[in-house]
């Protein structure tokens, strides 16, 4: 279970870099499911690299889904999607395969797998798979939508510029806005500038990081489990997959150890349909269990660690230092490409945690709504 995460709906991810394809597969997904290929092409391609602002190396990513799907809806069988490695440059990687890079799972690899792992690009550690988990996400990011359920991630912040907030009183808008967008911020000022961020960094040889803030609407109160399955603690779990995630706070965060309990508190008032809340600052759940107010969550993304000067290290195989300095493609800055990630992550936590409290044939729309 090393590379499978989830419960009643579980992923498991396998391949690496510079192998022949990447890939993941779906077990308990429901029967029925509608496949949407399109929306699954257009996470995909807000993943994929863009411009100076991203690696060089751009994949296809034409993906094909080989088991669990028929006539376009799934069978309830394990669904697995592969995606071909068609861009690859391992020459780059052999002249520091002995290296261990700064920041990355190299020399923790070499401590795991006597040496016997795939070096290349980063091998089975790189972010390179998340386009895979993106692929599956997205397929149960559909489902969800079908349920009155949306998720969007926007680019909070990055190195020093700043996105403005989600606008609590048009949630809406902003997550059709989000979605719809290559470069996702709310404010169209801010990508200018996070842009020339970036750039600024690429022209030193050096790399930017970021935070990213996540929405998720329309989730019934309920969900969740108290203690070791929080819906916090396991929507950290999935974040701290992504490769570069260093932190997750959700509603006020840290910032919340601030306030006075008199403000900490979200008041509860009548509403249609059940209770709400006048703030949120606890971000949609108190006891590790959904409330009906908006789950809100942001993942710290550290500066990519693939940088273009000279940096001090270790020889693994000999054990003495070195200095490293890299050639090859690299992303001066992720944060942009990783919102894709976060939001399919999200999906594939909130989906299993959602079969688990109402049925996996809940997803597919063939048992009552728990709402």
């Amino acid at each position: 279970m090393k590379n499978t995460f989830g419960t009643s709906i579980a992923v498991t991810l396998f391949g690496e870099s510079h192998g022949e394809a990447i890939g993941a597969v779906l077990d308990g997904l429901a029967p029925g499911i509608e496949i949407d290929e399109a929306l699954i092409r257009e996470k995909l391609s807000q993943r994929r690299p863009s411009g100076k602002i991203s690696t060089p190396r751009v994949e296809a990513d034409e993906f094909s889904i080989v088991s669990g799907v028929f006539d376009g809806r799934t069978t309830g069988t394990p669904l697995c999607i592969i995606i071909p490695n068609t861009n690859k440059k391992s020459g780059d990687y052999d002249r520091v395969a002995r290296l261990a890079r700064p920041g990355h799972a190299d020399y923790t690899a070499e401590c795991k797998y006597h040496g016997f792992q795939d070096h290349r690009g980063g091998g089975h550690f790189s972010g390179r798979l998340t386009a895979a988990l993106v692929a599956a996400g997205a397929i149960l990011l559909g489902a969800l939508e079908r349920r009155g359920i949306r998720v969007a991630t926007h680019i909070s912040a990055l190195g020093s510029v700043c996105d403005r907030g989600f606008n609590g009183n048009d949630l809406e808008n902003d997550i059709k806005k989000l979605n719809g967008s290559t470069f996702a911020v709310l404010d169209d000022g801010a990508a200018e500038a996070m842009r020339a961020e970036i750039l600024a960094a690429a022209e030193e040889g050096d790399s930017v990081g970021g935070v990213l803030e996540t929405v998720v609407c329309g989730l019934p109160a309920g969900v969740g489990e108290p203690w070791f399955d929080t819906v916090e603690g396991l929507l950290a779990h999935a974040m701290f997959s992504i490769p570069g995630v260093k932190g997750v706070e959700f509603g006020a965060g840290f910032g919340i150890s601030k306030l006075r309990g008199s403000e900490a508190n979200d008041p509860f008032r009548a509403g249609e349909g059940g209770a709400v809340t006048l703030t949120n600052n606890n971000g949609g759940i108190n006891g590790g269990i959904t409330n009906g107010m908006p789950v809100v969550f942001r993942c710290a993304v550290k500066p990519t660690p693939s940088i273009f000067k000279a940096q001090q290290t270790v020889d693994v195989k000999s054990g003495e230092n070195a200095e490293l300095t890299l050639t090859g493609r690299h992303d001066p800055a992720i944060v942009h490409r990783a919102r894709a990630v976060v939001d399919c992550m999200t999906a594939l936590t909130l989906a299993d945690l959602l079969a688990q409290r109402y049925g996996t044939d809940w997803l597919a729309g063939e048992c009552p709504s728990g709402k």
